[in-house]
């Protein structure tokens, strides 16, 4: 059935409320534990000093936002605002050449801040994948990218070259590895669109350009090498209609995110709670739901943060970046399932799509996602935890296609033709809250522990069968039901735009 299919104001109003209320009661238990376990000695090391006149300690165990907002803030605001402002000048006076003016100042601050043996490790790899992609093969271009991107992520080799870098200072890791490993899948990007090109290849300051463009450098997202040479190539630069009111509301609503982040902290520790399993355990199932669920949507949203304030800087640049990755929230199908949408989109691309065509044909799926967990496991880091998470979300994503097929045999497809499309859709909808827990579990183990995760598997699985089961799935259905509304609204609205634009 369609996902036009309506239903009734008064029955969403009730999963409305039905959710509503679920949220508030299990965020209650949380605050409850956050308000308990403050000055635990367990968590010390996590629970910092923060609002005094509130009486409340901050939540500091996520590495990175901390690092964000302190030792590397100024270092953000200096390197972007400079890029911003070297961006503005070059695009009002060589619009034709900005894209070579934004690699001069991406070398430099690379240069800057990391050193020059950090900056000749990046040439090497780039002129190494841009020797590699003059053959204009494809398979030599996968084998040589994933071998450099090993040469990083696989000891003792990482270490090697890292330690060729001289000097240490606290984000030294974070922006050697960063750096490199996201060089690496913009050249496998350049060299298999080169492999494409008809005639010649690209130059190699066509990849230095693209590698050097500072915002994404670091951090990502990553740009397909194919759309990045398009929009730098664009001589005349015009706005959209209201594309800088645009830009300023993103801005104000990341600021806002970043605010309320911080005020989250001080009151919910949802990072720190799960390092503790004996507490945990004593939280009701109510609790530990809305503790593994809380994961993953902060996990959406320090994401969120990060790429739009990159896609922010970038779109000031006329460029059309990455989006930000979809809500958790909205999420119940593990093929929408990611955090980080530039590297899905370069898989995509060069993988999942390349060899399951239109993923309709259950061997050739299988094929494509276990090639692209495998690349995947080899971009984050092979270790057992990021092979378990592979392994589950890997089996997810082609058990939503077995079970499709498995429902669009005879039998199933006579009796579902014989449903209403509310009918359906309710149906639909109980599967897909099903689905919903599952990519919630999967995921929470690299953000978590297996530990935790296994916690909240028995808890709310085994132990709290049937009540607790059962109850959570019912108000997951709800929400999944909400979320099919507002996608049914959207497809409307896609649909009305598709009519005017056919009118006009």
């Amino acid at each position: 059935m369609g996902v036009k299919a309506m239903l009734p104001s008064y029955e969403l109003g009730f999963y409305a409320l039905v959710v509503t209320c679920a949220v508030l009661y299990s965020g209650s238990g949380i605050f409850q534990a956050s308000r308990d376990s403050m000055n635990r000695k367990a968590f010390r090391d996590a629970i910092k000093p923060g609002w005094h006149y509130f009486g409340r300690k901050m939540d500091v165990a996520d590495f990175e936002w901390v690092m964000w907002f302190t030792s590397f803030r100024n270092i953000i605001i200096f390197a972007l605002s400079g890029h911003v402002l070297f961006g503005k000048i070059c695009s009002m006076t060589v619009p034709q050449h900005r894209a070579v003016m934004y690699m001069i100042y991406g070398v430099l601050a690379v240069l800057g801040s990391m050193g020059l043996v950090y900056l000749m490790i990046i040439l090497s790899h780039c002129l190494l994948l841009y020797s590699v992609a003059l053959a204009k093969q494809k398979w030599l271009c996968y084998v040589a990218g994933l071998c450099c991107l090993a040469s990083f992520k696989v000891e003792p080799f990482g270490s090697w070259q890292s330690g060729f870098v001289t000097g240490a200072f606290e984000l030294q890791d974070v922006l050697f590895y960063g750096g490199c490993t996201f060089t690496i899948m913009r050249c496998m990007s350049f060299a298999l669109e080169s492999s494409e090109k008809e005639e010649g290849i690209y130059s190699i300051f066509d990849l230095l350009k693209y590698n050097f463009y500072l915002p994404f450098f670091f951090f990502g997202p990553v740009m397909t090498f194919d759309q990045f040479y398009a929009q730098v190539s664009t001589r005349e630069l015009r706005r959209k209609d209201d594309e800088m009111k645009n830009i300023r509301v993103n801005a104000l609503l990341h600021v806002g995110a970043i605010v309320a982040v911080d005020i989250f902290f001080h009151f919910f520790y949802i990072l720190t709670l799960p390092s503790d399993l004996k507490f945990v355990n004593r939280l009701s199932d109510w609790s530990l739901a809305g503790l593994a669920y809380s994961n993953l949507v902060y996990d959406w949203v320090k994401a969120a943060v990060m790429f739009g304030v990159i896609n922010t800087i970038a779109r000031l640049d006329h460029l059309d970046p990455p989006q930000p990755p979809k809500c958790i929230t909205m999420l119940y199908i593990f093929a929408e399932t990611h955090f980080d949408r530039g590297i899905n989109d370069w898989l995509c691309k060069y993988v999942y799509d390349h060899i399951g065509g239109n993923h309709d044909n259950i061997l050739q799926e299988l094929v494509a996602s276990i090639t692209t967990f495998a690349i995947t496991t080899l971009w984050l880091g092979p270790c057992e935890l990021v092979y378990i998470w592979s392994l589950v979300n890997c089996f997810g994503l082609n058990f939503e296609l077995w079970v499709q097929k498995f429902f669009q045999l005879g039998p199933f497809a006579k009796l579902e033709a014989k449903l209403s499309e509310a009918m359906s859709r309710r149906i639909r909808a109980a599967f897909g809250a099903v689905n919903f827990w599952a990519i919630v579990l999967y995921n929470i183990l690299a953000l978590n522990s297996l530990e935790f995760a296994l916690l909240v598997t028995k808890r709310l699985l085994v132990m709290g069968f049937p009540v607790s089961t059962l109850s959570i799935w019912f108000i997951t259905y709800c929400g999944v039901q909400l979320i099919k509304e507002r996608e049914r609204i959207l497809a409307l609205q896609e649909e009305e735009k598709v009519d005017k634009a056919k009118m006009d």
